[in-house]
């Protein structure tokens, strides 16, 4: 029996690899609706490039990102709508979680839930803005990251918080080197500062998706294993280039990459973090002309 497959996953799958309609809905059904197999199998058909995939952004909220003294936080707090998000008593909890988080320091979402907070815990604020919303409010993650006496915090977050970012910085002293590497961060999502940061899973698997592609082109499938080998270790390096940071363009100057920003200013990324509101969280669909028709019944 054949799947059926919505307009909604050939949706998000065209708006996740930049393919065709139809070969979004062609991969789709080779691989009963997986998401992530049919990102693979668009790749390995040609009809996708993109290595790197934003998680299924569904739920609502925002993120913040604060720093003090040596200590940088990032967090996530979902809601189930945008309008929600806006509400000044979810904006109150936003802050007063920032500033729990950032001041006790918790290593899990046990500890942080039982930090104090209005005279009770951060868990009993939550559910008393969930009573007054009266909508589902989740605290979702977050990050605590130290940084040393002679590096530097970049911190950005754009459009109110759907997206928030930290980076820390040694080699400089300029303050301005990084925010700019926070805001690359966040304008272009990297997954890791380079390579030597890469898990060689990530690696192995870009390379299985090269590998099928060289063997698979017509120009290079009999050519001698040395030269194939060494195209596909070039499609690798290539593929794997944007999900690093130092090998990004730099997005003040796209005549340089990250890295030579860096060099010129004796400056090197350590860490960072970047949360987006919603990313791998899948969005239940629903139909609101039959939603509509239910109730007329």
């Amino acid at each position: 029996m054949i799947m059926a497959i919505t307009a909604a996953q050939v949706k998000e799958l065209r708006e996740m690899t930049g393919a065709g309609m139809m070969d979004c809905k062609k991969a789709l059904t080779a691989c009963e609706g997986d998401m992530d197999a049919a990102v693979d199998w668009l790749r390995k058909n040609g009809a996708a490039t993109a290595q790197k995939k934003e998680g299924r952004t569904a739920a609502e909220g925002l993120t913040r990102v604060r720093t003090a003294g040596n200590t940088g936080v990032v967090i996530e707090i979902n809601s189930e709508t945008d309008f929600v998000a806006k509400n000044e008593l979810f904006l109150e909890l936003l802050d007063k979680t920032t500033d729990a988080i950032l001041n006790n320091k918790p290593a899990t979402m046990e500890e942080a839930l039982a930090l104090p907070v209005d005279g009770g815990t951060l868990n009993d604020a939550i559910i008393n803005a969930i009573g007054v919303i009266r909508e589902k409010i989740a605290f979702r993650r977050f990050e605590v990251v130290e940084k040393a006496d002679d590096e530097l915090f970049g911190t950005y977050m754009h459009m109110g918080g759907t997206i928030s970012g930290l980076v820390v910085v040694k080699g400089t002293d300029k303050e301005e080197v990084a925010a700019n590497m926070a805001m690359q961060v966040v304008s272009m999502s990297p997954t890791y500062i380079s390579r030597d940061y890469m898990p060689q899973d990530v690696v192995e698997h870009e390379r299985m998706i090269q590998t099928d592609i060289v063997n698979n082109d017509p120009k290079l499938k009999d050519k001698p294993e040395k030269v194939k080998l060494g195209a596909i270790e070039g499609k690798v390096s290539k593929s794997l280039q944007e999900m690093c940071l130092v090998d990004q363009i730099f997005f003040l100057d796209q005549n340089i990459k990250c890295k030579q920003y860096l060099k010129e200013q004796h400056a090197e990324v350590t860490k960072f973090v970047r949360f987006k509101v919603g990313e791998g969280i899948e969005k239940v669909q629903t139909d609101f002309a039959a939603e509509v028709a239910a109730m007329a019944k």
